[in-house]
C-alpha cells in the first residue's frame, strides 16, 4: 500500500496514534498548530493547496475544552467549524478526499436508544454546536468527505478519562464517578487503525460513493463513566481498586450540560465497511498494557 496523508494535528490522541501506527508505505505529514494556525482559514487553504503529492487529508485537530468553550465561543467555532470548512473547500479545489473527526456531543441525549447517523442533532452546548456546524460545512463543501463521529476517546497519550482516573486515584480517598452518563468508550488507536485500514479505499472512492457522509466509529459495547472506571482499576490495580462512589451528573455542575445518552449505533459502519471495532474492554487492556510498558521504560 502506498498512501500519502496530510494530517492536521500532531500531538492529540488520534494524531499521535496515526503516526505510531502508520506502517510501511504510509507517509503522514502532520501539521501542528505552530505550523498552521487553525484560526486562520487562509493559512489552512494554503497548506492544502501547496502540499505535495497527497492522497487524502485528515483533520485530527479540534478545540476540545468542552466547558471552556462556553466562555470562548469564538475560538471554539474558529477551530471546530470555520477551520474544517476551509479544509473542505481547499480539498474540493484539489479533488482530495477529507476525513474529519466529530463527536457524539452533537446529540442531546434525549433518545432512549443508540443514535443513528440519520437522527437529528441537538447539541446542548457551544462545543457540540461548533462541531455540528463543522460537520455540516465539511459535507456541503466537499463531495468526497467522511465525517466520523467518535465517543469517549482514550489512549496512552494526552488527556482523557483513563489518565484522569489514574491520576485522581493517587490523591482522592474516595473517587466520585458519574454513573448516569452512557456511551461507547473508544480507543484512539482503534480509530487510527480503522482510518489506516481504509485509507487506500477512501483515496480511490469517487464522489457519490457510499463511503462518504456521516459515520459512527466507536468500539463495541456501552458503559457508564462509573463502569469504565471500574474496568480501569480492575486492570491497573489487581490488588484492589480505590474506594469509589457512583454519583449522578448533577453532583458535578459544569458550564456545559452533558448528555446522559451518547451511545452511537454502528450499523452503517458494518454495512459499508464490513467492520465492527472490538469491544472497548479489550481495547482498554491493550492501552493499559502500553501504559505499564511506558512506566517500566521511563
Amino acid at each position: 500500500m502506498s498512501l500519502k496523508i496530510l494530517q492536521f494535528g500532531a500531538t492529540g490522541q488520534l494524531a499521535r496514534e496515526m503516526l505510531v501506527r502508520a506502517g510501511p508505505g504510509v507517509e503522514i505529514t502532520a501539521l501542528s498548530r505552530v505550523e498552521v494556525d487553525l484560526t486562520n482559514p487562509d493559512a489552512i487553504a494554503r497548506a492544502i493547496g501547496e502540499a505535495g503529492e497527497t492522497d487524502l487529508v485528515l483533520n485530527a485537530a479540534a478545540y476540545t475544552a468542552v466547558d471552556k468553550a462556553e466562555a470562548e465561543p469564538d475560538v471554539a467555532y474558529a477551530v471546530n467549524a470555520w477551520a474544517p470548512a476551509a479544509m473542505a473547500k481547499a480539498c474540493q479545489a484539489r479533488g482530495l478526499p477529507l476525513l474529519h473527526i466529530s463527536t457524539d456531543m452533537v446529540f442531546s441525549g434525549d433518545k432512549a436508544g443508540p443514535y443513528l447517523e440519520t437522527d437529528a442533532p441537538a447539541p446542548l452546548h457551544v462545543y457540540g454546536a461548533s462541531k455540528l456546524v463543522g460537520e455540516q460545512a465539511v459535507l456541503s463543501a466537499c463531495d468526497r468527505a467522511l465525517v466520523m463521529r467518535v465517543s469517549w476517546l482514550f489512549s496512552a497519550y494526552g488527556q482523557n478519562f483513563l489518565q484522569m482516573m489514574l491520576r485522581l486515584a493517587k490523591t482522592q480517598p474516595v473517587l466520585k464517578v458519574v454513573a448516569d452518563q452512557r456511551a461507547c468508550p473508544t480507543a484512539s488507536g482503534d480509530l487510527a487503525a480503522f482510518i489506516l485500514s481504509q485509507g487506500e479505499r477512501l483515496a480511490k472512492a469517487p464522489a457519490g460513493a457510499r463511503e462518504w457522509g456521516l459515520l459512527h466509529v466507536v468500539n463495541s459495547g456501552v458503559a457508564s463513566r462509573y463502569e469504565m472506571a471500574q474496568a480501569i482499576f480492575t486492570q491497573t490495580q489487581p490488588e484492589g481498586p480505590p474506594a469509589m462512589e457512583p454519583v449522578p451528573t448533577s453532583a458535578f455542575p459544569t458550564p456545559a450540560r452533558r448528555a446522559l445518552n451518547a451511545v452511537l449505533d454502528t450499523s452503517r459502519m458494518q454495512e459499508v465497511f464490513s467492520l465492527q471495532l472490538r469491544p472497548w474492554q479489550e481495547a482498554l487492556e491493550d492501552v493499559v498494557a502500553e501504559l505499564m510498558a511506558q512506566k517500566e521504560t521511563a
